[in-house]
Order: structure tokens, then sequence, then C-alpha cells
């Protein structure tokens, strides 16, 4: 049996990790106003933490460096940074409150599960649908935040080159919901499984 490799906990994915919930606070600053400004930072922010989500990851399997503090983290500065953007955008009518119950239902409730289940030692694979999930939310999250009519071609203003980010937000938020609601009944019919076997 080969030894257990210890890791220091401040390694460079888990500082990252860690940038991650230290912007949470500097994202619900900027939040704080609807202005259009304040969105587009807070995008720039909410974008800079999901690359650090990848990276972090990236990282810890090629460095060789996957600790138990960056397990056990890693997910909760996910979840912390997307209920953080879905709360702050609430009083603002950009997103309708049941969504955010279902996501915010959802996460508390499987990670509940999950603990359960590491306490009894047992490791229930997640499926392909919480990575879709993820990056869904990401891009519905984004298009929140920015909420408003961009343009994209030169600053050129012509109507017909106009986005709407607000429904482009929308849309990917509504699948976001479905693949929400369903890697959270697939998860649970897995946890349900392995303790009734």
């Amino acid at each position: 049996m080969t030894p257990r490799q210890n890791h220091p906990i401040l390694n460079l994915p888990n500082i990252l990790t860690m940038m991650r919930i230290a912007a949470i606070p500097l994202m619900a600053g900027l939040l704080m106003s609807p202005s259009r400004q304040a969105g587009f930072w807070a995008a720039a922010v909410f974008a800079l933490a999901s690359i650090t989500d990848w990276l972090d990851g990236y990282l810890a399997r090629r460095m060789g460096i996957v600790t138990v503090f960056g397990k056990f983290l890693d997910p909760i500065a996910d979840k912390l940074i997307v209920m953080a953007a879905l709360i702050m955008i609430l009083p603002y009518g950009r997103v309708p409150a049941w969504m955010v119950l279902v996501i915010l239902g959802r996460e508390i409730i499987i990670t509940g599960l999950r603990g359960i289940a590491s306490s009894e030692g047992i490791v229930i694979q997640a499926s392909d649908l919480g990575k879709y999930k993820t990056i869904f939310q990401i891009v519905a999250i984004l298009g929140l935040l920015l909420h408003y009519n961009y343009n994209w071609l030169f600053g050129i203003g012509h109507p017909l080159l106009q986005v709407d980010m607000h429904n482009v937000g929308m849309f990917y938020l509504a699948i976001a919901t479905l693949l929400t609601i369903w890697s959270g009944v697939d998860y649970l019919a897995k946890f349900f499984k392995v303790i009734i076997r």
C-alpha cells in the first residue's frame, strides 16, 4: 500500500478556488446597482470566476495535487457564486423567483445527500447532466447580468444588429432549469438505489 501523499492546502488550484469565493462580494457589490455598467463589470467578474473553475480543476489534475480541501471547496465555490448572482438580480425582476428556488433547492438537497453518502463511505458517480447544467447556468447568468441590448458589429446601432442579452439569458436559464431538475432526479434515483440495496 503506497503512503498517502500530503499536499499543502495553499497550492495554486486551491488559491484559484479561494479567489473565486473572494470574487463573490465584489460581484454582489456591483449588482447593488441595476445599471448597464454595473451589470457589465459584474458579468466580467463572473466570467473570470467561471474560467478559474475550469482552470483550478485542470491544474490540480495536471500537477497531481488533488486535495481533500480542494474537493470540498471547489463545488461549494461554484454553488456560492451562481446563487449569489441569481439572488442579487432577483429584486430587479430579471429572473423568475421559482427558477431560483428550484436551482437553490436542488443544490441544497444534492449536497446534503452527497454528505450522507460520503459519511457512509458510498461514492455515487455524478452523470454528465450536472456538467451540462453548470455550462448552461454560466451562459444564462452572463446573459442576465448583461441584461441590456448590445450590438456586435463595430458599434453600429442598427436594431437588427442588436442582441437582447436578457432574452439570451432567459433562454439558457430555461434549459439550465430543466437540466437542474433532470440531474437532481437522476442523482436521487442513484442515491436511493444504493441505499436500498
